[in-house]
């Protein structure tokens, strides 16, 4: 990971023939859920089996950001989107989750939890270790909400 968080790369055009799979999903636990074996399966189809590293880490890591878009980013009635793009030479797997509650943002650097034995805190603190880069930032179709980016170099 690096301890810098670069700017991403805004061109709204995804890299010639990226692999692209986007979803909206209740703001619900159910929804978290569907959107976690989604992607486990979506990676699967193009070719990071079931159980490979590049699968459980972003599968883990879409965990966290769902759980988080439902607990802390939910707006009853709105749902989330989760998209994922594998650049044409499958070397870097982009997660955006994006919700619809803007009033309150992660922070800019997630850190360990103070307490070790906490049963939460700890999430984007996770994601933040498996991930080579992540952003957060306002909504890319201007709508209310924000957009949590992260990136796995594969």
């Amino acid at each position: 990971m690096t301890t810098e968080t670069p700017p991403f790369e805004r061109t709204g055009q995804p890299p010639a023939h990226a692999e692209e799979f986007s979803m909206c999903f209740t703001s619900t636990p159910r929804g978290a859920r569907l959107a976690r074996r989604l992607t486990s399966h979506r990676l699967d189809a193009w070719g990071f089996p079931y159980e490979s590293e590049v699968n459980d880490t972003a599968t883990l890591v879409v965990a966290e950001l769902a759980a988080n878009a439902v607990t802390h980013g939910r707006v009853p009635g709105r749902d989330f989107r989760l998209s994922l793009t594998l650049t044409a030479a499958r070397d870097l797997l982009r997660v955006e989750v994006v919700d619809t509650r803007d009033d309150r943002l992660p922070p800019a650097r997630p850190h360990a939890p103070e307490d070790p034995g906490a049963e939460t805190g700890r999430g984007l603190w996770l994601v933040a270790c498996l991930t080579s880069r992540m952003d957060v930032g306002p909504r890319g179709d201007g709508g209310p909400g924000k957009t949590v980016r992260a990136e796995l170099d594969l």
